[in-house]
């Protein structure tokens, strides 16, 4: 069983519905266990709001290899096509931009620079 009180405590990461959208925080630079777990918590909640529409908030994450945005891009592929997922990215900065789309691909996906309002105002449409 996964200890996701021993996750918020450690503050790397949060996920939480608030409304139609499901938010998603990570810090820091995001062990492989790391993003596992954030992608099994945003698919649970998922699977019980029935909401697809996921919003990364990725401002305070560092990303100094490219190796986080391989795992990530590996367990997307590896989801259950039926599994429709519309997801914003909320990026800091080009960096984080260009890990983010190599993370998460062409998909219905968009990436917003220190924008939560267009992100958010995006997954609403």
């Amino acid at each position: 069983m996964i200890d996701w009180q021993g996750f918020m405590e450690n503050q790397q990461l949060w996920i939480e519905p608030i409304g139609n959208i499901i938010i998603a925080r990570l810090r820091g630079v995001p062990s492989e266990e790391v993003l596992k777990q954030c992608q099994e918590r945003v698919l649970l909640l998922v699977q019980d709001t029935k909401k697809g529409r996921v919003l990364y908030d990725a401002l305070e994450l560092l990303l100094p290899t490219v190796d986080p945005a391989i795992i990530q891009r590996d367990l997307n592929e590896a989801l259950n096509p039926a599994i429709q997922l519309r997801s914003a990215i909320v990026v800091p900065n080009t960096r984080i931009a260009y890990l983010a789309r190599l993370a998460f691909g062409e998909g219905d996906c968009r990436i917003f620079y220190n924008d939560f309002a267009a992100a958010i105002q995006w997954l609403e449409q």
